[in-house]
């Protein structure tokens, strides 16, 4: 397939920038109502109003969007798709009324799900994750972010690296994969009553060798009540950045629990769920650019409030918005859902939700300068909607607006 590609006609929507738009700029998109975007060897070269001349170059494929949404392809920054089991069981527990926490403390929750991955072979893993990975691109996602964290031992931890590293040589890939070591997920039955000292085996045996295999970009830390404290959780992420990784931290999901504000005392790349965030947590994100990464679809299946979006904005956040695909509290990576459940019950604009889906994502795996935006030298990521506005993404609820993705100006079927 080419990548040399010029669409013509197009209604283009997009952020702007190679960092994260804060506060009331996430509300800021660059409209050109019928606009020209060149491709060429995958990246953008041509941006701006349409000429007499835009589609003659006989090397580049023409794509007529005539009447259509052209935005930035989609970046979901937090998901979990490599994993082995489905857990339908459990979910029919907490609609009966048990609690997260209770699932996990009687055996279910991750703790079940590692068990199934270490008996999947590397094989098993990546066909699964091949098969999210379609669904993904269908509804206009071009990069996702891949977590670990299922494995909790040091094989099957690399396991699930490696076979996102897998997926990513492909040549005809439709979906890039930024991948964060989570092996602090959980505390593995084996260090039961041990956690610090599982924690000196992260720092001292697991980032030295996925560091020296390069499997993974950041590390990440369940910072909660009755997982990790913040103590543990400081500890390790700051081993972490002085080995090279971005820091992620899942924070103040179940419990107001420092999370927040940790991750702003240690400039994170990003802090997410955020459900129970405190509003110290929430200037401290703010004000040392920390990515609020707020996953509604987590919120909805948990029945739980969502995270309190519209106010991280309102305060001078910078807010992604991810799907948290998983198999236990959320197993949706349903970004049509996700889009609505922001714009309707977190109040935040459709250009907000916009710019979350999109550039802010990017700049929560720190791939902002090539990624997120319609942008001359930008990668030539888009999403082409069945729609002459974004305002039928949350209107459509729930459903797949996406007509076209296209990844690196290849046009995928």
């Amino acid at each position: 397939m080419s990548n040399h590609l010029t669409i013509v006609n197009a209604c283009i929507v997009t952020p702007q920038g190679r960092t994260a738009r804060k506060g009331k700029e996430m509300n800021e998109l660059l409209t050109i109502p019928c606009g020209t975007v060149e491709v060429t060897d995958g990246i953008i070269t041509y941006v701006g109003e349409s000429r007499p001349c835009d589609g003659e170059a006989t090397d580049h494929e023409v794509l007529d969007a005539k009447g259509k949404v052209l935005l930035p392809g989609f970046v979901d920054s937090h998901t979990h798709l490599v994993f082995g089991g489905f857990r339908p069981d459990e979910f029919i527990w907490r609609l009966n009324g048990e609690s997260y926490m209770s699932i996990m403390q009687r055996g279910g929750g991750i703790a079940n799900t590692v068990s199934a991955t270490r008996r999947c072979s590397f094989d098993e893993l990546k066909e699964k994750a091949e098969r999210f990975i379609d669904t993904m691109s269908r509804m206009g996602v071009t990069t996702v972010e891949g977590k670990s964290g299922y494995g909790l031992n040091r094989d099957t931890e690399l396991k699930q690296l490696e076979v996102m590293q897998a997926i990513n040589r492909s040549p005809h890939r439709k979906v890039d994969i930024s991948t964060t070591f989570l092996g602090a997920h959980a505390l593995p039955a084996e260090y039961k009553g041990r956690s610090d000292e599982y924690i000196d085996f992260l720092i001292k045996e697991m980032l030295p060798l996925v560091r020296q295999k390069q499997l993974a970009e950041h590390c990440d830390i369940f910072c909660e009540e009755g997982v990790f404290t913040v103590e543990q959780s400081r500890r390790l992420l700051k081993a972490a950045q002085e080995a090279g990784f971005g820091a992620k931290i899942h924070a103040d999901e179940i419990v107001s629990f420092g999370g927040a504000e940790l991750a702003g005392e240690l400039k994170a790349l990003s802090a997410d769920h955020l459900l129970h965030a405190s509003d110290e947590g929430i200037r401290s994100m703010a004000e040392n650019n920390v990515v609020a990464t707020l996953l509604p679809l987590t919120a909805f299946t948990l029945r739980e409030p969502y995270a309190r979006g519209r106010e991280m904005i309102d305060r001078g956040c910078a807010v992604a918005l991810a799907t948290d695909l998983n198999p236990g509290s959320c197993c949706s990576g349903s970004i049509p859902l996700t889009f609505a459940l922001a714009c309707i019950y977190m109040k935040l604009t459709v250009a907000e939700a916009i710019t979350a889906l999109t550039l802010n994502g990017a700049a929560a795996i720190g791939r902002a300068e090539r990624i997120g935006s319609i942008e001359q030298g930008k990668q030539g990521d888009f999403v082409l909607l069945d729609a002459d506005t974004p305002n039928f993404l949350p209107y459509y609820t729930g459903m797949n607006a996406v007509q076209v993705t296209i990844k690196e100006g290849r046009i995928l079927k």
